[in-house]
């Protein structure tokens, strides 16, 4: 079976999901004070990371984990209702409409194809089924009485743990994984393990360090 699996944020779209949640809760008013708490704990530490003060997988890792806060309290299917707001709404003018329909192609080609996230993983489901695949794996959260506590399930699906992520969801869907029929599309570096671990890498807009790791490889790079 061939596997398609594709990044969003900056692969699908040229936005980030993360900003489209903070969007929904601002467009209707609510967890005002979540979003300035927030940007007042991670923007230092944006800046440190800026500074070399911080790794970059420390400060993605506080990134996605602390986007729970704004999913605390919220009922479980609320999650998915957020995820098709920021599908439908935030992130349709900023789809890269090339990649996309590369995701059409290997939909209508009959392959299973997977959005792989480090986004809440509610936000992503809710994404793939707007893009016409069932398949979304995002960063978990814990529940209670069928409301998100906000903290994060670990491990995140995050850098070389989105392979564990997609391990983990294969199993449970019954789909085998087999590398060697498996394509992936991703734009960061911090995605490099899952496109070395597919037959078919694409890099798309590649920051600076996966494009010339991209070239040097001979790797397919979509741009514009």
């Amino acid at each position: 079976m061939r596997l398609a699996l594709f990044d969003i944020d900056g692969t699908l779209t040229g936005d980030h999901v993360w900003k489209g949640l903070m969007a929904y809760f601002t467009h209707h008013r609510r967890k005002l004070w979540v979003h300035r708490a927030y940007l007042l704990t991670h923007y230092p530490l944006y800046l440190a990371r800026k500074a070399h003060l911080i790794g970059e997988a420390t400060f993605r890792y506080r990134w996605a984990a602390d986007l729970g806060w704004y999913l605390r309290g919220e009922r479980v299917e609320q999650g998915e209702i957020i995820g098709q707001w920021v599908a439908e709404t935030y992130l349709r003018p900023t789809w890269r409409q090339k990649v996309v329909n590369r995701l059409k192609e290997h939909l209508t080609l009959g392959d299973t194809v997977v959005l792989i996230s480090t986004a809440p993983d509610p936000l992503v489901r809710a994404i793939a089924r707007h893009l016409g695949t069932p398949h979304g794996i995002g960063s978990r959260f814990e529940t209670s009485e069928g409301r998100f506590t906000g903290k994060p399930a670990v491990p995140l699906c995050l850098g070389e743990k989105k392979i564990h992520c997609l391990r983990l969801y294969l199993e449970k869907q019954g789909i085998p994984l087999q590398w060697e029929n498996s394509t992936a599309y991703a734009d960061s570096i911090t995605d490099l393990a899952i496109l070395e671990a597919v037959a078919h890498p694409v890099a798309v807009h590649p920051d600076a360090a996966l494009h010339e790791i991209a070239q040097s490889r001979r790797w397919e790079i979509i741009t514009g």
